[in-house]
Order: structure tokens, then C-alpha cells, then sequence
């Protein structure tokens, strides 16, 4: 069996460098490293990788740049294998990454992976099209399944509805027959009800309507 191919990204230049020695002691071809998930969505489609090791938070804002970048490698080629390897566990995101439910995704916590041979053998099975998910990963995401919307009044939830319908805040306001400044406040409620921060700007609407999804 060829050796895997894969590409690293992790803003810390000593932990990306020591992962590399690592993967390559474990009988992996590291093809490409990487200090922001920029630059690694640009480099994969000449890289002919199997898999990509990334951490969740890279530069710029140090919040959730590769847990994104592994869902927009996901959503360009859905063949290569994805391993997360963080000291946070995004809930959102990894739902978000998880939810297409063909597997060869994996996500590890860097403090609990004790040994080379664990790497290795998340990468063969995430490569081989498998699921590897860290037990505290799991716990949250079990954690979240509990009904997001429960807290939300009765308005919120026809708000709520609307959105995922894909309609403005003026249509929703004509809708319901209330004011847009109403509507807008419907929704920082539900923003705030749901958890979504304001650091992540427009794609709070998209996570809310995947929550109001979901618990269709």
C-alpha cells in the first residue's frame, strides 16, 4: 500500500513542524505545510492529497478559519479525507462538517492524543472513508442535539421559519405585519438564544437556519 498523501496546516510553526516529523515517522508523505488555511486551500489542487490535517483556529482572527477552510475543502473535493487536530472543540462547525454524514472526517483533541500510532491510524480510517471523533467531541455534539429552539418565544420561531425560507427582514416584517426594527430584534435574540457570536457576521443567519433544520 502507497504511502498516504497529506497536507498540514497550523499557524504554530514548531507544533506544524513537530506534526510533520511526527506523520512522517509514522510512514505518511507530508506533501505541503502550511501556516493559514488560506494558503492551503489555494496549494491542494496541485498537492494530489488524500488527506488534510488542519487545527480549527489559524490566523487572521484566530476563531474558526480551519474548521471553515474544511468545510469549503469538503464542499470542493468531497474525495479527500479531513482530520482536525485542535485544542477546541467548535460545536457549530463541526456539525456543520459532520452533517453530509459520508464520513472520512475526523476530529482529535491535540492534548488527548498520547501516541504516534493514534495519528496514524485516524488518518488510514478518515482516508479509508471512516469517522474518528475524539469521546469529548462526541459528548458536545450530543450535548447540542438537545432542541436549540426551545428557548425561543413563539414570534421568534415564526422569525426564525421565515429565514429559512430565505426571506429579507422587510419580507418577514410584511409577513408578520410588525416593523423591520422588530424583526431585527427578533433575530439578535435569536442569534443570542442559539449561541452564535457576533465575530461571525452574516453566517449567523445560515447557522440559525441549519438549527431551525435540524430540529424539523
Amino acid at each position: 500500500m502507497s504511502a498516504l498523501r497529506v497536507a498540514v496546516a497550523d499557524d504554530s510553526v514548531l507544533l506544524r513542524e513537530g506534526l510533520v516529523r511526527v506523520l512522517r515517522d509514522a510512514g505518511v508523505e507530508v506533501v505541503g505545510a502550511f501556516g493559514d488555511a488560506e494558503a492551503l486551500l489555494a496549494a491542494v489542487p496541485a498537492l494530489e492529497v488524500d488527506a488534510v490535517v488542519l487545527d480549527v483556529r489559524m490566523p487572521p482572527t484566530f476563531r474558526d478559519e480551519g474548521v471553515r477552510a474544511a468545510i469549503e475543502l469538503r464542499r470542493r473535493h468531497p474525495a479527500i479525507a479531513i482530520l482536525l487536530l485542535s485544542q477546541y472543540v467548535e460545536v457549530a462547525y463541526a456539525q456543520e462538517l459532520l452533517a453530509a454524514g459520508t464520513g472520512g472526517v475526523g476530529y482529535l483533541l491535540k492534548d488527548r492524543v498520547v501516541s504516534l500510532d493514534e495519528v496514524r491510524d485516524a488518518l488510514e480510517r478518515v482516508a479509508a472513508g471512516g469517522t474518528v471523533l475524539d469521546p469529548e467531541v462526541i459528548t458536545q455534539l450530543m450535548a447540542r442535539r438537545v432542541d436549540p429552539l426551545q428557548s425561543l418565544t413563539t414570534r421568534e420561531r415564526e422569525v426564525l421559519e421565515l429565514m429559512a425560507q430565505g426571506r429579507t427582514n422587510g419580507a418577514i416584517a410584511g409577513s408578520l405585519f410588525i416593523g423591520v426594527g422588530a424583526v431585527e430584534k427578533h433575530i439578535s435574540a435569536i442569534f443570542a438564544k442559539l449561541g452564535l457570536d457576533a465575530a461571525d457576521g452574516d453566517h449567523r443567519r445560515v447557522l440559525a437556519v441549519l438549527a431551525w433544520l435540524q430540529a424539523q
